[in-house]
């Protein structure tokens, strides 16, 4: 092996599965089995970590708190999650698109093509974080399965040194990213089912981490009252019949009721649910939601009703 080459016998995600080795034996049934039977293992795995996605969420909200992004950055399967992450928080949240960002090695043309060969660049890792103007209230997390990724290391290399916070996601503890990053978030995945496919165990533990940044910030930030998503914008008539069914089963008003209460908020699912638990006007619960950073449970029970 060439001194340049990665020595991938290393690397937990490039391990053969000894579970899977005759897979190409198997029946259908049997087959799907074991895909099933690996796949239930990443959830235990990534319970192993919970401390650490606990600590890069509160790190998350606080430079939030500061004016600061959300960064994911990746190649391929592991860009593309990022991307998909950062994608649903506005209308799941209504948080403004450039909040949650998400960056894949090679662009927009990447998320539909490979274009394997930028994953190699350190350099364009972080020219692609200068491009969007990294602050230090930022928090950029480096996904990679392998933890080596030279694209993602050059952009965690580059946030530390402007002051950024930093986490990763992995799928091979002890990795070089994880080595990098402030707070590593190296899920004990095993090896694949398909030996290298990063996109089945890996990429399943990815998204499951992602899903938790994301949604555990943004509860966090308010975004939520109880498990009810109160910042979603009826835009259309699915979301305007699930903003009446919010309403409604925040405040025990009836469908009719938590539809009179919606309108003379403006659609304002926040200020329909205040306005209904508390008795002040809509325009005194924008007020009062505003002075609480949007968050309904410290009007409604701390006081300032």
């Amino acid at each position: 092996m060439s001194t340049c080459e990665p020595d991938l016998s290393r690397i937990a995600t490039e391990q053969r599965n000894p579970n899977s080795s005759e897979i190409d034996r198997l029946s259908t049934l049997e087959m799907l089995t074991v895909i099933n039977s690996e796949d239930a293992r990443v959830a235990p795995a990534v319970a192993t970590v919970i401390p650490q996605i606990a600590r890069a969420v509160d790190g998350i909200v606080e430079r939030i708190g500061r004016g600061g992004r959300l960064i994911y950055i990746g190649a391929g399967t592991s860009g593309r999650l990022g991307v998909l992450d950062a994608s649903e928080c506005p209308p799941t949240y209504n948080t403004p698109p450039e909040l949650v960002v998400g960056i894949i090695a090679g662009g927009d043309h990447a998320l539909r093509h490979a274009v394997e060969h930028v994953e190699d660049s350190p350099e364009a890792g972080a020219a692609a974080l200068k491009e969007i103007g990294l602050t230090a209230n930022d928090t950029v997390v480096g996904i990679a399965a392998s933890g080596r990724t030279p694209y993602v290391l050059g952009a965690i290399a580059y946030a530390r040194e402007v002051g950024a916070l930093t986490a990763c996601i992995c799928s091979s503890p002890g990795s070089v990213l994880g080595e990098a990053a402030e707070i590593p978030i190296e899920v004990p995945s095993g090896p694949e089912v398909v030996t290298g496919s990063t996109r089945m165990k890996s990429g399943t533990a990815q998204k499951l981490v992602l899903n938790m940044l994301s949604t555990g910030a943004m509860i966090r930030l308010g975004k939520t009252f109880g498990n009810l998503m109160v910042d979603v914008q009826p835009t259309n008539e699915k979301l305007r019949v699930r903003a009446v069914r919010i309403v409604s089963e925040a405040t025990d008003l009836t469908a009719e009721e938590a539809r009179a209460a919606l309108e003379a908020a403006g659609g304002d699912v926040k200020a329909a649910i205040v306005s209904s638990l508390t008795g002040v006007s809509p325009e005194t619960a924008r007020s009062q939601l505003a002075q609480a950073g949007g968050r309904i449970r410290t009007v409604v029970e701390g006081g300032m009703a």
